[in-house]
């Protein structure tokens, strides 16, 4: 087993997304840079998805607290991969790595795991990104 290793996760979905489907964008999110659940210590999101029953589902199943930020505040962040069709639909260029970014107060220098995107088998999208939070 790692030692611990604090890390922040955002996370984005699309409306109506499950909680399973949320669940495997996470697990591969870990996967991809070596840490596991125990090292979550801080998780965030949008403030348009702090009604969204899977990812309130998968807070609760983890014991998380979820952060909310608003889009404009996500905005703010400079992030590696911003999309204009995310700006579109929610009023900010990124979701997952700006709010993994706000999470851990960190700068993008220690983002691990840029917007991992994962398709769920029930046509849901979910995007994972990991910033490490310094010790």
């Amino acid at each position: 087993m790692n030692a611990f290793r604090p890390i922040a996760l955002g996370i984005g979905c699309d409306r109506g997304t499950p909680a399973t489907t949320l669940v495997w964008a996470v697990v591969d999110a870990l996967a991809a840079c070596d840490a596991n659940l125990l090292d979550v210590v801080a998780v965030a999101s949008i403030d348009l998805k702090a009604d969204e029953p899977g990812l309130l589902e998968l807070a609760r199943w983890q014991g998380w607290t979820i952060h909310f930020y608003p889009a404009a505040k996500l905005a703010a962040v400079s992030v590696p991969h911003p999309s204009e069709t995310v700006r579109k639909y929610t009023g900010t260029p990124s979701v997952s790595e700006a709010a993994a970014l706000l999470a851990a107060g960190v700068g993008m220098e220690h983002l691990i795991v840029e917007k991992l995107k994962y398709r769920g088998p029930d046509g849901r999208n979910a995007t994972v990104s990991i910033a490490r939070i310094p010790q």
